[in-house]
């Protein structure tokens, strides 16, 4: 193997190996075979005499030091730079393969860090053993290096999951697939009113009040099936038996062969939202409220102040009103700020369908939000659309239909809403502008309405800034 190999086998009559230098029978017991041996290994081994000077090592030490050390100069060690574990710079002199040599005897398990000459550093655990002669005598020693490199990244993993968890203001806990809980951190620990020693081992129905225990094997099996649970609201149960409001996300914990062995929990208090939520839900119907008292009394007031006008204007100017608080009715469902086009449309179309509802076509993509303002305005567009055809259009015979859709092309903040008339009489332009002229050209912020006077019915083109 080396100088050491020779020098041993001659002073002694034996190798590192214990094995007698004069010839054998058995190739298998000799230097060159024991050294092929080691050359073979994939774990980092060296020699060094009894000074210390390295003798020999093999590919797997090279790669691990990522450097090649000078043979019989070379001491301790042939890495280019050794450190502690904690990052302070280690004399080779106090290297674990030092220890073994100056107090002779095996040291099992030291930690250390090597430096490559590239600047790389490895951590690896040292088992260096003393080599003796039959008679007793210190020849030298071995060492084997074990790198720990992938076992010191997952622990600083798991370290800073574990730090993440516990200083999390979330509960998050784990539990395996029977439901027994197996970590609880403290934010669950202010959650619920229990301590981790009294909840870990314990199922984690305990936390589930009893008309609620049904959800639990529900959210077992899409964690089984490898599906993660996302903001789930639902209310669990403190320690002093008070609910909470919280929202829930669930997901699979897997093992090192990517077997399910368990789901991790994420609990967040949504007490205050939850109550906030119903203040607003009661600012809202209150609102609501307000708003249809305000159009009653203007309708009152029309009423009076219009019994000169004839019954078609009175039965106008209502129905437009009519329209306006079915508009806000669907707002005040989305909370004030957005409601479906599908259902503005529906909403400004109530008035006309309880004669004409299978003479409406309405299609197009369910989900087109709009604003406040232009739900309002929307809704009172289609509303003089239909007035109109009631008076002049599809709707003012018994065979006209009217086919209402819309689409949203490239760019998603404007959609186009399209109403054709068929089947009513036949169409031409007016002779004058009126109100619901007036609302459509400038009530939807985006281009001119297109209006075709197609003597088989009216077309309008309405481009909705969304």
């Amino acid at each position: 193997m080396s100088k050491l190999l020779s020098s041993m086998g001659r002073s002694e009559n034996l190798s590192p190996f214990g094995l007698s230098s004069k010839p054998a029978r058995d190739p298998l017991q000799s230097d060159d075979h024991f050294r092929k041996v080691l050359d073979d290994l994939p774990a980092a081994i060296y020699v060094t005499d009894a000074n210390g000077r390295i003798t020999y090592f093999n590919e797997a030490a090279a790669t691990l030091w990522g450097y090649r050390p000078q043979l019989g100069k070379s001491e301790w060690c042939g890495s280019w730079k050794l450190y502690w574990p904690d990052g302070t710079p280690l004399p080779p002199g106090e290297s674990p393969m030092a220890m073994a040599l100056k107090e002779k005897r095996p040291v099992r398990g030291m930690e250390a860090v090597a430096e490559r000459p590239d600047g790389t550093r490895v951590p690896f655990i040292s088992h260096p053993t003393p080599l003796y002669s039959r008679t007793g005598k210190l020849l030298g020693a071995v060492n084997m290096l074990v790198d720990i490199t992938d076992r010191k990244l997952a622990e600083t993993f798991a370290q800073r999951i574990a730090s993440i968890v516990e200083s999390s203001d979330d509960a998050i806990i784990s539990k395996d697939l029977n439901g027994t809980i197996l970590s609880w951190n403290d934010s669950a620990g202010r959650l619920f009113g229990y301590t981790a020693q009294e909840m870990i081992g314990k199922p984690i129905t305990i936390l589930i009040p009893p008309e609620r225990l049904e959800e639990e094997p529900g959210i077992i099996s899409r964690i089984v099936r490898g599906e993660q649970v996302n903001h789930y609201e639902t209310i669990r149960r403190r320690k002093d038996g008070s609910l909470v409001n919280i929202s829930l996300t669930v997901s699979p914990i897997k093992d090192a062969n990517g077997k399910i062995i368990g789901a991790s929990k994420i609990a967040r208090d949504i007490t205050n939202r939850k109550r906030a939520e119903e203040q607003k839900n009661l600012l809202l119907l209150e609102m609501k409220h307000r708003i249809k008292n305000t159009l009653a009394t203007v309708q009152a007031l029309a009423t009076q102040t219009m019994r000169s006008a004839s019954a078609e204007e009175r039965a106008t100017f209502l129905s437009r009103l009519q329209s306006l608080a079915n508009a806000h009715d669907l707002l005040v469902l989305e909370q004030w700020n957005r409601a479906l086009l599908k259902d503005v449309v529906q909403g400004a179309l109530d008035a006309f369908q309880e004669k004409h509802r299978e003479r409406f076509l309405i299609e197009g993509p369910n989900q087109v939000w709009l604003d406040s303002d232009k739900s309002l305005a929307v809704a009172m567009a289609v509303h003089e659309l239909a007035t109109n055809a009631v008076k002049y259009g599809a709707l003012s015979n018994l065979s006209g239909r009217i086919m209402i859709a819309w689409e949203v092309h490239g760019d998603p903040t404007r959609v186009k809403l399209h109403w054709k008339e068929r089947g009513g009489p036949p169409v031409k332009p007016p002779e004058h502008r009126g109100f619901g002229s007036r609302l459509l050209s400038h009530a939807l912020g985006g281009e001119p309405p297109r209006m075709d006077f197609d003597p088989r019915g009216l077309e309008c083109v309405l481009d909705v800034v969304l």
